[in-house]
């Protein structure tokens, strides 16, 4: 049994669980080092207090499931089989009772839960998700050694978009060139859908990608991540192609010097909301308060988006190994979108930006 299912082990003797029944994908990596998109199919990782742990995957992915380090029992089902029958007998064959089972209530849906509510209908159910999220928040050596080289890529591609611009080109056309030199550099997956959003558009903070063509004057906004070997980056920069207003520079110079000040905020001990606040307050001094709509940042690794939150009323203090995204924004309608974001983790003494890309404003000509 591998270091991390001990420690998931170790909190079932503590809280008297019988069972812990993963099925997010993300956490069942976790734990088994098996990354898997089953779509539909079932897809989970049973934990218990003594015995050993089992994988259950779709059939045509066994022999995957064990090249990728997986040595315990797999249940492999295939479209015609009935999973949950399997893993009741996978269960009752390690168990003599089951009176509390822990599962993913976030990712968990109604019609698996009820089957498996069917198959101990004694047993009662609480939630596994603190838990799984306290295993994630510090990232080993290991892990950070993988998100640095996503970010690296994630560097690489904000420069291959920069050297994309140029007037009449689309959106949708500097995405296509990044994603295309990513792919030759053997990327596989990004973290999210590629955002490249020039002018007005990039006012919207999510906003969708298209045909709307780059021209002189405006501000070109791109957000994107790269995955490496299961692990995401994040990364978002604003760049003027030719000259912009004086408004513009005034809404990125702030978003700026947001940014700056909560990165200088981080170090161990430190609240998470002391950190938000640190960005929040420079951009509502300055008068942009109302459009800085979202929290500053949030947790990095597995998913591009975990825990913790980088919120104003998060009192979490911050702890070595900690990875997460600092991301303050500005967004006024009809003026200019500036949103910077770098990934760090935090360090015994502060913190390391993990993401190089520089962040003065950069006008392309």
């Amino acid at each position: 049994m591998n270091d991390r299912l001990n420690k998931l082990s170790l909190w079932m003797r503590e809280n008297n669980v019988d069972i812990c029944f993963v099925t997010n994908p993300d956490n069942v990596f976790y734990l088994s080092g098996f990354l898997s998109d089953p779509h539909e199919r079932l897809l989970g990782i049973a934990v218990f207090k003594e015995n050993d742990a089992f994988l259950v995957c779709p059939a045509m992915e066994k022999d995957e499931a064990k090249k990728a380090g997986w040595n315990g029992d797999i249940i492999g089902h295939t479209d015609t089989d009935r999973p949950w029958d399997l893993i009741k007998d996978a269960i009752t064959a390690r168990i003599s009772s089951v009176h509390t089972i822990a599962i993913e209530k976030e990712h968990m849906s109604v019609e698996r839960f009820e089957r498996m509510r069917n198959l101990f209908p004694e047993a009662s159910f609480i939630p596994a998700e603190e838990k799984l999220r306290i295993l994630r928040l510090k990232k080993d050596r290991n892990e950070l050694a993988t998100i640095r080289k996503a970010c690296e890529l994630a560097d690489f591609a904000v420069q291959t978009g920069m050297a994309e611009i140029k007037e009449g080109k689309t959106e949708l056309d500097i995405i296509a060139a990044i994603e295309y030199e990513l792919k030759k550099k053997g990327v596989t997956a990004m973290s999210f859908s590629t955002m490249v959003l020039t002018g007005k558009n990039a006012a919207s903070p999510h906003g969708n990608p298209g045909l709307t063509k780059i021209k002189k004057g405006d501000l070109v906004l791109f957000d994107l991540g790269v995955v490496v070997d299961g692990y995401c980056s994040d990364i978002t920069r604003t760049v003027a192609y030719g000259e912009v207003s004086s408004k513009q520079k005034e809404i990125y110079d702030t978003v700026l010097k947001g940014q700056l000040k909560a990165l200088e905020a981080i170090k161990p001990g430190t609240a998470a909301s002391v950190v938000d606040l640190a960005a929040r307050n420079v951009i509502s001094e300055a008068g942009y308060g109302d459009y800085f709509p979202h929290r500053l940042g949030h947790g990095l690794g597995i998913s591009v988006h975990e825990y913790p939150s980088i919120t104003e009323s998060n009192p979490l203090v911050l702890e070595e190994g900690m990875v997460f995204t600092v991301e303050p924004g500005i967004y006024v309608p009809e003026v200019a979108g500036v949103r910077i974001e770098d990934d760090i983790v935090v360090t015994a003494n502060g913190l390391e930006v993990l993401t190089k890309q520089p962040k003065e404003l950069l006008t392309i000509e």
